[in-house]
């Protein structure tokens, strides 16, 4: 079997000489994140207090690094490969934080509705708008005040000169299979799209002018979904994947790329592209091995081994006792070999793959171009 890093390096090859790689010019100063556990650098475990245990981190980082992966994020991935530093998060003051290159207000188990009471975020997507709202007054005020902030805050022109980046939805749909119907799912679809246009109105009305915005991935292909729902076959497409949940994405994701649209429409002076993340994901496990990895739905990090190594009384590098019994979530011994990490979130292998396929641009709506210039030639 070929090795990922190889098979990667003819993805970057064939990008790097392509015609389209060469009508693609980078400028933009700046990378404001907005999304859920998909694009969290470390929001969620800032803003709650909460903590990450190892093996999270243990590929790149060596260690917990804030983000619910072995390793790198694709934002991660996205950053590097347009010379940008790692995004810090919004909620993170610990440390020496710059945002001169941007800043991300991503925060695990957000949704784009309001935040219930027993959310695991109570960072939804209006709140994370008002943080940036917040951010951006609190920069001006500094930028009033001398050059000795400046190398840690965007300059002025960064607001409408940066890259928005959004991933987020994921949650709203897979929370509510726990407490309603797939009919009744699919019906609430545009009042959660309601939410997000609101939100990205409100950017555009600070002066963002390029939207660069995520669709959801196959949420019936994440482990954890398999072992709350699929376990009557008849329930599963032929991948092992939930058939519902799957369709609840595409549904979503349709209407997402509609409301992209209508956007770009009423504002013929910004940049909105729609990335198709979902086919990329479903690519991924259905090919899994032509791709080098071994195992597309069992998690890494988990217990009960085989087939999906996933118990959801036990996180990923967590210890608990269960029936009388100390059990331990673990990491597999090659994380390289698994598209899943925890059985919510992709490995950094993964995420890696993910990141070559939207570098190609043939996944955007519209695809690359000159009139859109985005991420150079890969760097993995």
């Amino acid at each position: 079997m070929a090795s990922k890093s190889f098979i990667l390096q003819i993805l970057a090859f064939i990008f790097i000489f392509s015609p389209l790689a060469h009508s693609i010019q980078f400028n933009f100063p700046a990378v404001f994140n907005f999304g859920d556990s998909n694009s969290d650098t470390g929001g969620l475990v800032a803003g709650i207090g909460d903590r990450l245990d190892p093996p999270n981190g243990q590929i790149f980082f060596k260690r917990p690094a804030g983000r619910f992966c072995d390793g790198r994020l694709i934002i991660d991935f996205l950053m590097d490969a347009m010379d940008l530093p790692f995004l810090n998060p919004y909620l993170d003051s610990i440390g020496t934080p710059t945002f001169r290159k941007g800043c991300n207000f991503a925060a695990a188990g957000s949704t784009v509705l309001p935040a219930s009471a027993n959310a695991v975020s109570p960072f939804s997507f209006g709140i994370q708008v008002a943080q940036f709202m917040r951010f951006k007054i609190r920069v001006l005020q500094l930028l009033e005040q001398g050059r000795k902030f400046q190398k840690y805050i965007p300059q002025e022109n960064s607001f409408q000169k940066g890259l928005y980046m959004f991933d987020i939805g994921q949650n709203d749909l897979a929370g509510a299979f726990y407490s309603k119907s797939l009919d009744q799912i699919l019906a609430s679809i545009p009042t959660i799209l309601e939410e997000f246009e609101t939100g990205i109105q409100e950017l555009y009305d600070q002066g963002a002018r390029n939207f660069w915005i995520h669709n959801t991935g196959p949420l019936g292909c994440l482990t954890q979904n398999i072992a709350k729902f699929g376990t009557d076959p008849s329930k599963l497409d032929e991948l092992g994947c939930v058939s519902g949940h799957n369709q609840a994405a595409r549904l979503f994701n349709l209407q997402l790329q509609a409301l992209c649209k209508k956007f770009q429409g009423q504002h013929p002076d910004a940049k909105v592209i729609h990335v198709d993340i979902y086919t990329i994901k479903y690519n991924l496990i259905a090919n899994y091995s032509r791709y080098g990895f071994e195992h597309p739905l069992m998690a890494c990090c988990g217990y009960g081994g085989p087939p999906l190594n996933y118990d959801s009384r036990v996180p990923c590098g967590k210890t608990k006792v269960v029936n009388g019994t100390e059990i331990t979530a673990k990491g597999c011994s090659d994380s390289t070999e698994y598209v899943n990490w925890d059985g919510i979130h992709y490995s950094e292998a993964a995420n890696q793959y993910v990141s070559s396929q939207i570098l190609t641009g043939k996944y955007s709506d519209p695809p690359f171009s000159d009139k859109m210039p985005f991420l150079l030639p890969l760097k993995f």
